[in-house]
């Protein structure tokens, strides 16, 4: 973590009262630095509450997400844009995330249908980079979150 974000960390944490000792992940979102800046905007301003990642293609040495852990999200400049926690994390199958959950990740015109245009086209793409094929059923971490600060 660079000084600016450890910075932001002590602050956040001293604001709320947290041991600065408190793990955190600080990532962004998206493939593309558009995407990142996008989604980040979405995360902050309270619209995007939720997030959809494929467990298959988790590095072995990195752990899924749980409920309680804290984020801190960046731009595609991976500056700090805010703070997040992790309210809800499941194992869902890809063809049985439910509308809701969609409608929470608070993208485009927030239906089930652009989520699923999206993602279909985002996990085809990732799957491929892996070297694998991307398949209905794919087992996928769903996160439910919420922005703090």
């Amino acid at each position: 973590m660079n000084k600016q974000v450890q910075q932001f960390w002590q602050d956040f944490c001293q604001k709320h009262n947290l041991n600065l000792n408190t793990p955190v992940d600080a990532w962004a979102f998206g493939a593309t630095t558009q995407q990142a800046d996008e989604l980040a905007e979405l995360v902050n301003r309270g619209i995007k509450t939720a997030t959809t990642s494929a467990y298959e293609l988790y590095d072995k040495n990195e752990k899924t997400p749980q409920a309680g852990e804290w984020n801190i999200v960046f731009n595609s400049k991976e500056e700090p844009v805010c703070v997040i926690q992790d309210k809800v994390v499941e194992i869902v199958p890809y063809d049985l995330i439910s509308k809701e959950h969609a409608y929470h990740e608070g993208e485009g015109d927030r239906s089930y249908e652009y989520w699923r245009r999206a993602h279909d086209d985002f996990f085809d793409w990732e799957y491929r980079e892996a070297g694998k094929v991307f398949y209905p059923q794919a087992p996928m971490v769903c996160e439910v979150f919420e922005k703090i600060e």
